[in-house]
């Protein structure tokens, strides 16, 4: 057993075990810092350490229930100085507004310090983050988010004069639009630490009712990062967000690491994590119970993504659990700007709707490519269709229009966007209910490539009928195998089939096939 450290500061540590195990292990480990036993019986395959000393070197051992050991040596960060909220007013008493007092505390810390928000519940409205600064929520302490609608600040969602471009600020569902600042609002931040054991409590039913009608502004999220680079968000807990959770914008080198985000099955709008142009992300033993999508890449509209051409980029997804929700890792629809370099592995999806969705359409535009995508080794459980790529997704005013939803050839030109090559392996689903994988591109622009390689599939036995996606003009699936429309190359290695209904893999309008080691039971087609 061997680990790695994925971020330390002057007083935390979050490591990764190096094994190929799915979110966790089956053989639970103990884990000793400086000879002293901090946990016991730990399974996951990432995990957090709080309270230590800064500038303080450190031994942690990890001990399975064999007795085998891995040692690692590690030393804090330094620091400056620590603030207590406390000592600038703050009551923590669940009823004082404590926004202009933990705010102070912010602006007071020099760089390399740390603003110390210690157990207790403290009301605020937003606070924003500062360059160089570590802000620790601690163990027992909760921001609980306590603005409403029309009282609070709002984030415009551009400005311009006849000197300078465009700035933008305020995003709503891709486009620039007017919202209100989040609980915690970094802009223009770089070298930021927000960690610890606490919780952002969103307070989101006051915000979840008629949830699309503009009220003043577009609804808040709980922490959004816009122009912000070298950002880590470490251990803390998002409960109840207003709408997505956590929305970095046009942002760069960003950690989000042994999270946990909770928002209920039927809050509208509550995605867990949605990076919208940015590159360099890393997502790593995060758990996702949601309202929504768990993680929802994106890149802009069609203004935004035409106008910035800002994709979405490097960006690795791995040891994280996503539950419920309407996808587990999805891309799109608002993806004008691209989506690219994504990779997704050791992951566990359940019972989400889908598992790993792409959604566009015609009016995405050139920019709109999405590529270079690779999910590796996950385990999905209840899944109604583990993989989804629709290219007629039925959004927007006009989503429904023939432009839209024809399945006639159009002309290829600067509306049209582009999904090229997408990896599929080691991927385990038990439960599933509509379908294995629906693939549908344009038939102008068809998938460039898909391939699929060690994957079982295994359905319910008492599976319910439905749409595998959202696009018109298509019959309801039941225990239905991969289907595959208007795509260049199709190439599958080692599929296996349990409880399907009818064809296990249906292929139309497809270039080239590649095929080995199916289900021996398979009786595909190629239309």
């Amino acid at each position: 057993m061997t680990c790695k450290s994925l971020l330390i500061t002057s007083t935390s540590v979050t490591f990764e075990l190096v094994n190929q195990a799915v979110y966790e292990v089956a053989d639970p480990y103990d884990v000793w810092l400086n000879h002293q036993l901090v946990f016991k019986g730990i399974s996951k395959n990432v995990c957090s350490l709080y309270g230590l000393q800064p500038d303080t070197t450190y031994e942690m051992n990890l001990v399975d229930s064999t007795g085998k050991r891995s040692s690692v040596n590690f030393q804090t960060a330094t620091e400056t100085i620590c603030l207590p909220v406390r000592r600038f007013g703050a009551k923590g008493d669940g009823m004082t507004d404590d926004t202009l007092a933990i705010q102070a505390a912010i602006m007071a810390c020099p760089k390399g310090g740390r603003v110390l928000i210690s157990a207790g519940t403290y009301s605020v409205k937003t606070l924003f983050l500062k360059s160089h600064m570590t802000l620790e929520i601690a163990k027992g302490a909760t921001l609980s988010y306590c603005m409403t609608a029309y009282e609070g600040a709002i984030l415009p969602g551009y400005l311009s004069d006849s000197q300078n471009d465009d700035y933008y600020l305020g995003s709503w569902e891709g486009n620039p639009l007017d919202t209100y600042t989040a609980l915690i609002q970094g802009i223009h931040v770089e070298q930021v630490n927000l960690i610890g054991e606490g919780l952002l409590e969103g307070n989101g039913v006051n915000w979840w009712e008629f949830p699309k009608v503009k009220r003043g502004a577009w609804r808040p999220r709980l922490l959004q990062l816009i122009h912000a680079k070298d950002v880590n968000v470490q251990g803390l807990t998002f409960q109840n967000s207003p709408s997505w959770t956590l929305h970095p914008l046009f942002s760069n080198h960003l950690n989000f690491l042994d999270l946990t985000i909770i928002n209920p099955k039927d809050s509208p709008n509550t995605d867990g994590l949605n990076p919208e142009s940015c590159r360099d992300v890393l997502i790593v033993g995060v758990y996702f119970s949601v309202g929504d999508d768990c993680i929802a890449i994106k890149s802009g509209k069609i203004y935004l993504g035409r106008r910035l051409k800002s994709a979405s980029e490097a960006i690795t997804i791995r040891n994280c659990s996503m539950n419920f929700g309407h996808g587990a890792v999805v891309i799109g629809s608002e993806m004008a700007g691209g989506v690219k370099n994504i990779w997704v592995s050791q992951c566990r999806f359940h019972e989400t709707d889908r598992g790993l969705r792409i959604k566009t359409r015609r009016g995405r535009g050139q920019d709109g490519i999405i590529d270079g995508i690779t999910v590796k080794n996950i385990h999905m459980e209840g899944v109604l269709v583990p993989f989804v790529i629709n290219a007629f997704y039925f959004c927007d005013p006009d989503g429904h229009s023939d432009y839209v939803k024809t399945k006639d050839k159009l002309p290829v030109d600067d509306r049209t966007p582009y999904i090229g090559s997408l990896t599929f392996e080691a991927i385990r689903c038990t439960g599933i209910e509509i379908s294995a994988g629906f693939f549908y591109g344009l038939p102008e622009q068809p998938i460039e490539c898909l391939m699929l390689k060690n994957c079982d599939f295994a359905f319910a036995e008492d599976a319910t009928s439905g749409y595998p996606a959202m696009m018109d003009d298509i019959p309801t699936y039941h225990r239905a195998g991969l289907m595959f429309n208007h795509v260049k190359t199709v190439m599958i290695n080692r599929i296996q089939f349990q409880n399907v209904s009818g064809e296990k893999i249906t292929l139309n309008h497809v270039e080239k096939v590649v095929m080995q080691h199916v289900d021996e039971k398979n009786g595909g087609q190629h239309h």
